[in-house]
C-alpha cells in the first residue's frame, strides 16, 4: 500500500500522464514493481525484447546506443518521474532500440508492456500522451541528425548542453548547473566530435564567463550566452 502511494505520486509527476485521471493513476500504479539497479547496471540492453516500460523513481539513468563498430552514443539523461522504454506497450514484439544504464544506485517502477498495452485500449485517452511522447522522440532526432549535418561543433556542443539542461537541469545561485555522471568523451560522442575538441570548447567558454566546469558538473553561467552560441551568433 506504501508502494503504490507512493507510486501515484510519481506518476502524477510523467508528463505523459498529466491528463489522467485519478482512476487511471491508480490503475497504472497497480501494474507496477518496484526495480533497483546499481551503479554500473542496466535496466535493459539493446535488441532485448521490450517486455517491460519504466518510470524512475530515484537516482539517473542514461539511455545509449551502440553502433556496429561498439561505439556508444549517449541519446538522453534519465532522472525521476521520467518515462523510458515504452515501445514494447504500442509495438508487441518490439525490440529495445537503446540501452538504459544506472549513473548512480537507481530506482524504477517496471510496468509489463502488453498489460500497460491492454491498459492503453481500455482507457484510449492515454494513448494521445504515449503518441506525444514517441512524437517529441522522434523529433529530438531529426533535430540531432540536422545539427550534425549543417551546424559547426561550437553550436552542436551549446545544443547538448541545452539539451542536458532541459532534461536533468537545476536552478542555482550561479546559473543552471548540470551534473555530469558521465566523462566528456560521452558528452564528445553526444556532439559528434572528439573529446580534444570539447575540452577546447569548454576551456573557451569558461574563460568567457559562459559556463563553469567541476567534477561531474557544469553550470551555465550565462544561458543567454549559449544559446546565441547554438544559434550560431
Amino acid at each position: 500500500m506504501v508502494h503504490s502511494a507512493h507510486f501515484e505520486n510519481i506518476i502524477r509527476r510523467v508528463a505523459v500522464f498529466k491528463t489522467a485521471s485519478d482512476e487511471d493513476v491508480r490503475a497504472i500504479a497497480g501494474l507496477g514493481i518496484e526495480r533497483a539497479v546499481e551503479e554500473g547496471g542496466f535496466f535493459f540492453l539493446q535488441g532485448d525484447r521490450a517486455d517491460y516500460l519504466y518510470i524512475m523513481l530515484s537516482g539517473r539513468a542514461k539511455l545509449c546506443q551502440i553502433g556496429p563498430d561498439g561505439q556508444q552514443v549517449n541519446l538522453r539523461t534519465l532522472t525521476p518521474s521520467q518515462l523510458f522504454g515504452a515501445i514494447g506497450a504500442v509495438q508487441p514484439g518490439a525490440v529495445y532500440p537503446a540501452c538504459a544504464q544506472a549513473l548512480e544506485d537507481s530506482i524504477a517502477i517496471a510496468i509489463e508492456s502488453a498489460a500497460f498495452g491492454r491498459l492503453l485500449e481500455a482507457r484510449p485517452h492515454l494513448s494521445f500522451g504515449m503518441m506525444k511522447l514517441m512524437t517529441g522522440y522522434i523529433q529530438e532526432m531529426q533535430e540531432r541528425y540536422r545539427e550534425l549535418a549543417t551546424e559547426r561543433v561550437e553550436q552542436r556542443i551549446a545544443h547538448v548542453l541545452l539539451r542536458l539542461a532541459g532534461q536533468s537541469g537545476k536552478r542555482v545561485e550561479e546559473g543552471v548547473l548540470i551534473e555530469l555522471n558521465f566523462s566528456r568523451q560521452e558528452l564528445a560522442e553526444m556532439s559528434g566530435t572528439t573529446l580534444y575538441t570539447v575540452s577546447r570548447t569548454l576551456s573557451a567558454w569558461e574563460k568567457q564567463g559562459i559556463i563553469a566546469t567541476g567534477r561531474e558538473r557544469v553550470v551555465i553561467t550565462n544561458p543567454h550566452g549559449l544559446v546565441r552560441l547554438a544559434d550560431g551568433m
